[in-house]
This record gives structure tokens, C-alpha cells and sequence, in this order.
């Protein structure tokens, strides 16, 4: 792992940013940080391949802000995918005191920074997630409307059908960081995805802020979210099918059987069984099931989820196969409408 950047060690928070073809909303972004009441940060950011300008916008921003400030990783230019490319700051920036996700063209709101770092203090050194509700804007940030609410915050193993946690709103305090750091990177995944697991199945605090942060702007180049109803969410569900969902399922699992130290003791033997169910048959499925929180947030989606556990074929894509998995992001991480 990358030594530590000397000015990450000294900041408050360490904001990790990715971007790529940013240009048209990048600046707006980049105000909402300068607006924070929590003003200790430094921005650590890579490009993932830009063609457009947004290497001139953030070179005009370190300009005004100061290199040590503003901290471009060594491994910028590559073009990752953006959850490899947050990944990658993250082992890179580990052992900053808190680490705050940023996507390239949103609009955080002033105190987002502040209510991420009061709901974290109590935690000390366990490892926790923060991570909040958003309000869904259009292109012009108009139209607020509320994500969806999750009370409480499910934990290992419902991670592992769904993702809560908003990737735009995720603050990881120390420890969490040096877990989901040290935890492998499944093919495909995404980074708030990826956190969300690693801290639960580890016994970390999965903090939700009730309250609205983001302003979460959904436009047709969105890498991740859609603003659709339910049922339009069900329906595409069911055209994209089982295998991109299970074959993620069987990813994630995995992984975390390759480093299972730092599980929580209920984590690894539900994990047995979740593993043993996803490479065995229906009587192992059926077994699995019976994981206490195996599930997903709605009751319709609990039955979709375990008819396609149970009955879908489990042949899952190779690790290697980045590429076939792009409605993974409608799939894992599309914030629905309240």
C-alpha cells in the first residue's frame, strides 16, 4: 500500500474524488466542498481518462486552493471504471482520520460534512460508515425529491442483496477505511456497494442520516441512478434477470471468503452458508434462506430475490469479465423515489 500523502495525514477529512468526462457540472461540485462549515479537508482526487476539460478545471482549482490542498493521486490518467478508480484513492489515501466519497457532479449541501463527522464521533475506534439520504434533483438541480429511507440500517447479510448506502454521502472513519482498504476488490463492484459489505460483515456501525445531504443530480450520462416508480424499477429488474445480480452475489461472497479474520463471528457462519448455497443445491439454497436478514428492503423484492436464490441457474461470470456487467449500477445502487 502507497505511503500516505504527509498534507492527508494532517487534514480533518480526506474527500476522495474520481472523474471522468466531468466538465459540464465538475465547478458546481467543487463550490459545494468550499461551502463546507467543516473547512479541515483536502481534496484527493484522480482522473480516470477525461477527453474533455476536466484535467484544466481541477489544475485551475488546485491553482487557487494550493497544491497541498488539492492532491492529485500518481495513479491518475488510467482509465479504471469508477469503482476501481475510487478504490484505488481509497488504498491510496488509507490512514487519512476520515475519508469522504465525492462523485463529480453533485451539489453537497453546507453542513454535509459536519453531520457525517458528529453521528461518526461516537463510534472511537470501531469501524463505522456514515453515509445519508440525498435529495434527487434533475440536470438543473431542480425537483427535489427524497431518497428512500432506511430505518434502521440493515447489516450482514442483507448487504449482500442490496445496497443502501449512497455513495455520495459515505464518510468512513479510520478504521472502517483500513478494513474495506485491506479487503480485496471484487471484479465489477462498486465502491459504496463494497464499503457497505466490508463494514457490516466485519461488525462496524452502519450509520444512516435520516436527514438529506446531496443533492443528487440524475442526467442520461448518470454512471449510477435513475429516477423511475417501483414498478418501472421491477420491470427492468426482470428484463435484465438473474445472472448479473447472482453473479455479483457470488463476487462479493467470495472475497470476503478469501479474508475472513476480520469477519464478525456470525458473519463468517452465515457466510458459510450464504457460499454453500450459491455453489451447492436447493437443499443448500433452502438452508441459506434461513439466514437471519437475508433479504432485501421491500417484501416484493425479498420474493424476487429468493426465487432467483433459489431456482436461477448459478453459474456466475468470471472475475475477469468487467465489462459484461454494466447494468450492474441501475441494479445495485438506484436510489428510488420515497
Amino acid at each position: 500500500m502507497a505511503k500516505l500523502h504527509p498534507a492527508l495525514a494532517r487534514a480533518g477529512v480526506t474527500i476522495l474524488l474520481s472523474t471522468f468526462n466531468g466538465a459540464l457540472y465538475l465547478e458546481e461540485q467543487l463550490a459545494s466542498l468550499c461551502a463546507q462549515t467543516v473547512t479541515s479537508w483536502v481534496l484527493y482526487w484522480r482522473d480516470d481518462g477525461s477527453q474533455d476539460d476536466t484535467t484544466a478545471i481541477m489544475a485551475a482549482f488546485t491553482a487557487r486552493l494550493g497544491a497541498e490542498r488539492v492532491i492529485r493521486s500518481p495513479s491518475s490518467g488510467r482509465h479504471m471504471g469508477a469503482g476501481a478508480s475510487f478504490l484505488t484513492l481509497l488504498a491510496e489515501a488509507a490512514g487519512s482520520n476520515f475519508i469522504a466519497f465525492a462523485d463529480q457532479d453533485d451539489v453537497w449541501l453546507p453542513g454535509k460534512l459536519a453531520a457525517a463527522l458528529a453521528m461518526l464521533a461516537p463510534s472511537g475506534d470501531r469501524p463505522a460508515l456514515y453515509c445519508a439520504r440525498q435529495y434527487l434533483v434533475n440536470e438543473r438541480l431542480e425537483g427535489r425529491t427524497l431518497s428512500v429511507l432506511h430505518r434502521p440500517a440493515a447489516h450482514f447479510p442483507a448487504c449482500l442483496t442490496q445496497n443502501i448506502a449512497n455513495g455520495n454521502t459515505l464518510v468512513l472513519n479510520q478504521p472502517a477505511a483500513a478494513l474495506v482498504a485491506h479487503a480485496g476488490q471484487p471484479a465489477g463492484t462498486v465502491h459504496d456497494w463494497w464499503s457497505y459489505i466490508v463494514i457490516s460483515a466485519c461488525g462496524g456501525e452502519i450509520l444512516f442520516d435520516e436527514r438529506p445531504q446531496v443533492l443528487y443530480r440524475l442526467h442520461k450520462t448518470n454512471h449510477i441512478g435513475r429516477l423511475q416508480p417501483l414498478y418501472k424499477r421491477a420491470l427492468a429488474a426482470l428484463r435484465r434477470g438473474p445472472q448479473i445480480y447472482m453473479t455479483m452475489m457470488h463476487r462479493h461472497a467470495n472475497m470476503l471468503g478469501e479474508r475472513p479474520a476480520n469477519l464478525s463471528p456470525q458473519a463468517r457462519r452465515d457466510l458459510r452458508r450464504i457460499r454453500a448455497g450459491l455453489h451447492g443445491g436447493l437443499a443448500s439454497r433452502a438452508a441459506a434462506l434461513t439466514c437471519p436478514r437475508f433479504r432485501r428492503r421491500l417484501f416484493a423484492e425479498t420474493l424476487l430475490f429468493r426465487a432467483w436464490f433459489m431456482f436461477a441457474p448459478h453459474r456466475p461470470q468470471a472475475q475477469g469479465h468487467q465489462q459484461a456487467l454494466p447494468p450492474l449500477a441501475a441494479m445495485a445502487a438506484e436510489p428510488p423515489a420515497k
